[in-house]
């Protein structure tokens, strides 16, 4: 089970260093209404640039925590409950803008991985 955690733990990070990191400033399928980035996006959802900027830094601080939980395994559950927050976050924006389902598989999914990770 304890491979399956580290397993866990990167994919989530590193899944969100490209969001927040490489894909940033790019469209993606999964960008919440017509956004074509991630500061669109924030704008779709009513949000101000500044809240994009704090939920930038705890999804990165949290990603940075999952790697560092790898050598340290009392970060893991804290960290994943933030994580697991910021997911359900994401997924009642998406809801909020009536964005088709499939628009929050990538927040449900880290959700559910968060969720394994907070309960293994």
């Amino acid at each position: 089970m304890e491979w399956i955690k580290i397993a866990i733990q990167i994919i989530i990070a590193v899944s969100i260093f490209n969001v927040w990191i490489l894909r940033f400033g790019k469209p993606t399928s999964w960008r919440g209404g017509t956004a074509k980035s991630m500061k669109e996006e924030f704008e779709a959802y009513g949000l101000p640039l500044w809240f994009m900027k704090l939920i930038g830094f705890l999804k990165l601080t949290l990603a940075s925590l999952l790697f560092a939980g790898i050598f340290l395994p009392v970060l893991i559950k804290p960290t994943a409950i933030g994580m697991a927050v910021l997911m359900l976050g994401a997924i009642v924006m998406h809801i909020k803008l009536k964005d088709a389902l499939i628009k929050s598989l990538p927040a449900f999914a880290f959700l559910v991985l968060s969720l394994i990770l907070i309960l293994a």
